[in-house]
């Protein structure tokens, strides 16, 4: 059965709710990348763009070292696994739902007449 009261949960959704940290967890796929490197895309002030690193830590999104100065952040697709775990659960009803829709066209296709061609 899929939790559906996981605080993780909650977080990893609000982190996907932002355009900003999909793009930045999609630049995490090609390696790890400084703080400076995930906000240079959008233009953004370093602390508009820990804010965001924030939110996908605190989601269980990636992880943070610090080296010197500089912030590190690196992708951890844990979490996303529990995301991936609830969405799988609900694939069975649109599933089911194309089934249905697919043998209604099937069946209506069979009732045309051969020299039918409007669609």
């Amino acid at each position: 059965m899929v939790e559906l009261e996981a605080p993780q949960l909650d977080a990893v959704f609000h982190a996907l709710g932002d355009a900003t940290r999909r793009r930045m967890l999609r630049d995490l796929t090609q390696g790890e990348r400084s703080v400076g490197d995930l906000a240079q895309p959008f233009a953004m002030s370093l602390a508009a763009a820990s804010k965001h690193v924030k939110v996908l830590e605190r989601a269980g999104l990636l992880k943070r070292r610090v080296q010197g100065r500089t912030h590190l952040c690196r992708l951890d697709p844990g979490a996303l696994a529990t995301a991936h775990e609830w969405i799988s659960f609900y694939e069975r009803f649109w599933t089911s739902r194309l089934d249905v829709l697919e043998g209604l066209l099937r069946k209506e296709d069979a009732q045309k007449p051969s020299g039918d061609t409007h669609d």
